[in-house]
């Protein structure tokens, strides 16, 4: 039997999320230097066009129909699933996602296979008949190298750790039954709340504008969503911001935040510190503006703009109107 490696597929309305594309593009990369073959699992009540999304990431994809996933909270299901399929055709390594469903899901298939977990990986590699897993530790000051001590184990790939490329050539898609009821309770979802904000979320962004401490309250932030809304970007904020009550958690950037790679990050008031850093250091270009020009952004910026963002920021947004009109 051919020793695989598999990428799990998270699904949300009916799509395959980009965190997937970038888990099945890693993959992919360590299967080349380990010459393992990859397969893609999707799991749903309608897992068609996801698969076949997927299929164009991974040589190979299984897909499994499971309508009690219609209306439940997935990660447990699809655990539970996942964990059949590999009785049956065991893998090597799991790889997810390290989002909200994927850290549910890979907590849960670790109990049901006996399998450690690295989570949060930063970046993959292979060494010694094994995967390494690089992860950021003690608020991004350091990056430690991980290993798993056995042939099996589960990996979570924090979003943008990677970028997506999919394959030369479309791989094929295979439906999948494991077979057997479900044993494990369903959680019914009962509500959704869909947040107004941005067109995209923030980690698929090309432009973010975030504001930190310096932005100084709630209605700082009009200025950092004007910004934000005249370039066509999205929002983000540091965690002295959240933590202040300025902003909502779903803007946090960095070490407990989210990760972000935009083509241009725009930083109003924010002076750099190491666990925003880990979360927006990948940014194509970063522009900063602050009042100190010594302040930490000022050594990895791209461009340091030191003056008053309350200034600085409603002159560009007055530009860029009277560039569009």
């Amino acid at each position: 039997m051919a020793r695989s490696i598999w990428v799990i597929a998270e699904v949300a309305d009916g799509k395959l999320s980009r965190i997937t594309t970038e888990v099945a593009t890693a993959a992919r990369g360590i299967a080349e230097q380990a010459g393992r073959d990859v397969v893609g699992v999707v799991v749903g009540a309608d897992p068609g066009k996801p698969a076949e999304e997927l299929a164009r990431f991974v040589p190979r994809v299984l897909s499994v129909a499971d309508p009690v996933t219609d209306g439940h909270a997935s990660a447990t299901l699809l655990a539970e699933r996942v964990a059949a399929l590999a009785a049956d055709e065991p893998p090597d390594y799991l790889l997810l996602g390290a989002g909200p469903e994927g850290r549910d899901a890979a907590g849960v298939l670790s109990v049901l296979l006996g399998w450690p977990v690295l989570a949060n990986a930063t970046g993959l590699g292979w060494a010694d008949d094994g995967p390494t897993v690089e992860m950021s530790v003690f608020g991004g000051r350091l990056t430690t190298r991980n290993a798993f001590v056995g042939e099996h184990g589960i990996i979570t790939i924090r979003p943008n750790a990677v970028t997506a490329q999919p394959a030369a050539t479309k791989g094929a898609v295979e439906s999948s039954n494991p077979g057997g009821d479900a044993k494990l309770p369903s959680v019914p979802v009962v509500e959704s709340v869909a947040e107004a904000g941005a067109a995209a979320p923030i980690e698929e962004a090309r432009i973010v504008v975030a504001g930190g401490r310096g932005v100084a309250g709630e209605d700082g932030f009009k200025i950092v969503q004007e910004l934000a809304d005249a370039l066509g970007g999205a929002v983000g904020a540091t965690r002295a911001a959240v933590d202040a009550g300025w902003i909502n958690y779903a803007h946090q950037i960095g070490q407990t935040g989210k990760i972000v790679k935009p083509q241009l990050y725009l930083a109003l008031g924010i002076s750099g510190a190491i666990q925003h850093k880990v979360g927006m250091q990948t940014a194509e270009t970063i522009v900063a503006v602050n009042r100190d020009p010594d302040a930490p952004i000022a050594e990895f910026a791209d461009l340091l703009v030191v003056g008053d963002l309350f200034e600085v920021a409603p002159a560009i947004s007055a530009a860029l109107r009277a560039r569009t009109g």
